[in-house]
């Protein structure tokens, strides 16, 4: 019981990082839309540019969640960036079936997610 205490308010604080992180990949996904609709960008800016905005978007989630949970930041920053990943896997396979990217892009992307969430909480 004591140990469910102590969890519930980092778990929100995880659940708060996500919204955040979220709410930073949403607004960054449109400003890159209207550079692509203005300067009419190639694919290959395109995908540095959602690379860049997945992996910025877990670090400042992370260094939120690091922040507010105190104690094993880099594990509750790694946390936010799997389940950042695995949110953004299952909107994508609703949205998109098949998984275009194959499993090495998969791979990439949960690793980047996890990567950026933990260095998020460490350096928070």
């Amino acid at each position: 019981m004591e140990r469910t205490e102590k969890s519930a308010p980092r778990i929100m604080a995880l659940l708060k990082g996500l919204l955040i992180a979220y709410l930073i990949t949403g607004i960054s996904l449109l400003i890159l839309a209207l550079l692509l609709f203005k300067m009419n960008l190639d694919e290959g800016k395109i995908t540095i540019g959602i690379i860049v905005i997945y992996i910025l978007s877990c670090f400042l989630g992370g260094m939120f969640v690091g922040k507010k949970s105190g104690k094993q930041k880099f594990l509750w920053g790694l946390l936010l960036g799997i389940a950042y990943f695995v949110l953004l896997t299952m909107v994508s396979a609703i949205t998109e079936p098949g998984l275009s990217s194959g499993l090495k892009g998969i791979m990439t992307s949960f690793v980047m997610c996890m990567g950026a969430g933990m260095l998020g909480g460490m350096f928070s």
